[in-house]
């Protein structure tokens, strides 16, 4: 078969299958395999491929079929122009949360600043910061230590050594006051489960799923956070669709100023930012 011809089978197979972006995913996988550039596959559409090379193309297409993210199985994402290792340690990051740290980019007042990221996960919104505030001092916590190992290689890979990770629930483990909180914390209900892509399926549970109502944990930093902020510091939390309203108001019961909550691209509300003091 050529290149072509893989590309076209691929893309047919995935469209059966409910793939989303079936061509796209089909030019990621090959790619991969066969070691190259996206883009560069185009330049070789009518090369043959022998079964050595064609062996591992139908193992990944297999795997992809099956609904394991294209981000496992390509072991890297690009996020806010950085190259991370993504695999089943950690959720895969979502563009959404690229908006997050390209808002706080515009808001952050002092490239010093003391900054705790909680809930890091594969230490995205960490790292991306540490890149853009080299000055910065960043913590980073979270409760799975196999997703701070991720976050250490992700730091070792771009040879950021200025955040501390730390295993902890939240802020418990963590001391002083800080310029910013922000954090991506679970915003499933569990009661969702039946509503989610067979790809998020495949994050880590304690990644995906909060409580009964899916803000819990949500709630918990916003009653935890004052004794970390210094005066007129900004907490930012990205949340649940249709988790504002009752997030702002328990925003305002716990005496933060300055709520503003912003959309995300596809115009819907996903960040919820507040000042303390």
């Amino acid at each position: 078969m050529t290149v072509l011809e893989v590309l076209q089978s691929t893309t047919e197979y995935f469209q059966k299958r409910g793939i989303e972006n079936p061509r796209l995913n089909a030019e990621h996988l090959l790619a991969h395999s066969l070691g190259r550039k996206r883009l560069d596959v185009y330049l070789e559409f009518e090369r043959d491929l022998a079964e050595p090379e064609l062996a591992p193309i139908r193992e990944l297409v297999r795997r992809r079929g099956q609904k394991e993210p294209l981000q496992h199985l390509l072991g890297t994402v690009e996020f806010c122009g950085n190259v991370f290792l993504c695999d089943k340690r950690a959720l895969v990051p979502r563009p959404e949360t690229e908006e997050l740290v390209e808002l706080l980019q515009l808001a952050i007042r002092n490239p010093q600043s003391a900054m705790v990221d909680v809930g890091t996960g594969s230490g995205v919104i960490a790292l991306s910061l540490a890149r853009k505030f080299p000055e910065a001092k960043i913590i980073a916590t979270d409760i799975s230590e196999e997703a701070l190992l991720l976050a250490r290689e992700n730091a070792a890979r771009l040879q950021i050594d200025q955040v501390e990770f730390r295993k902890c629930n939240l802020l418990e483990n963590v001391d002083g006051k800080f310029d910013l909180i922000v954090a991506n914390l679970p915003y499933i209900s569990r009661h969702d489960r039946q509503q989610l892509a067979a790809e998020v399926l495949r994050d880590p549970e304690v990644a995906v799923f909060a409580g009964e109502k899916g803000d819990e944990m949500i709630r918990q930093l916003i009653e935890t956070a004052p004794a970390h902020l210094n005066a007129g510091s900004l907490l930012a939390l990205e949340i649940g669709l249709g988790q504002e309203p009752a997030l702002i108001e328990f925003l305002r019961q716990k005496n933060y100023g300055d709520i503003e909550a912003k959309n995300d691209y596809s115009g819907r509300t996903r960040f919820l930012f507040a000042r303390y003091g």
